[in-house]
C-alpha cells in the first residue's frame, strides 16, 4: 500500500444533524420513525429484549452460596518432609522454596494420612491434623501452631449461666 493512499482521519468532523431538509439530514435526522428511540432520552437498559423475557431471567439459578468465612489451607503431608535436614526447623518459607505450598499468602495444614515422617523437625504451620502432631512428636519433633485470637469458654460455664438465666 503506497503512503499517497492513507487517509487521515484527523479531519473527519461528526455530521451535523436535524438542521433542515435542506441540509440532507433534516426531517427524522437519522432517528427512523417516531417511537421509543426517535424521542429524547429515548434509551433502554442494557439486556433489554422488547417486553420478552430476558436472557438472564430465563437462565437456571444456582442453588447454595459461597461462604465468605471459608478458608481453603494448602496441605503438606508429613512423609513430603523427609527432605529437610534432621533438627531443621520448617517454616512456610522453607516448604515454598521446596515446592511443597505454591503460595506464601495461603495457609498451610499439616496432614498425617501420607507417608512417615523419618527425621527429627520443628514444624511451623497454620494448622495440623491430630495424626500430623502424633506422627512427628513421635519422632521426638514440635509442631508450632499459632496462638488462637479468641479462647472459647468451656461448656461448663455455659450451662451454669443458662441455668441462672432459667431461674
Amino acid at each position: 500500500m503506497p503512503l499517497t493512499d492513507l487517509k487521515s482521519r484527523a479531519n473527519k468532523t461528526r455530521k451535523k444533524v436535524g438542521r433542515g431538509n435542506g441540509s440532507g439530514a433534516g426531517t427524522y435526522s437519522g432517528r427512523g420513525m417516531n417511537g421509543q428511540s426517535a424521542r429524547s432520552g429515548g434509551k433502554r437498559r442494557p439486556g433489554f429484549e422488547g417486553g420478552q423475557t430476558p436472557y438472564l431471567r430465563r437462565m437456571p439459578k444456582l442453588k447454595g452460596f459461597k461462604n465468605p468465612n471459608y478458608v481453603e489451607y494448602q496441605a503438606v503431608n508429613v512423609g513430603d518432609l523427609n527432605i529437610f535436614d534432621s533438627g531443621a526447623t520448617v517454616k512456610k518459607e522453607d516448604l515454598l522454596a521446596k515446592n511443597l505450598v505454591s503460595k506464601k499468602t495461603k495457609p498451610v495444614k499439616l496432614l498425617g494420612g501420607k507417608g512417615e515422617l523419618e527425621k527429627e523437625l520443628t514444624i511451623e504451620v497454620d494448622k495440623a491434623s491430630a495424626s500430623a502432631i502424633k506422627a512427628v512428636e513421635s519422632k521426638k519433633g514440635k509442631v508450632i501452631l499459632p496462638k488462637p485470637r479468641k479462647e472459647a469458654k468451656p461448656k461448663e460455664e455455659k450451662e451454669e449461666k443458662a441455668e441462672k438465666t432459667e431461674k
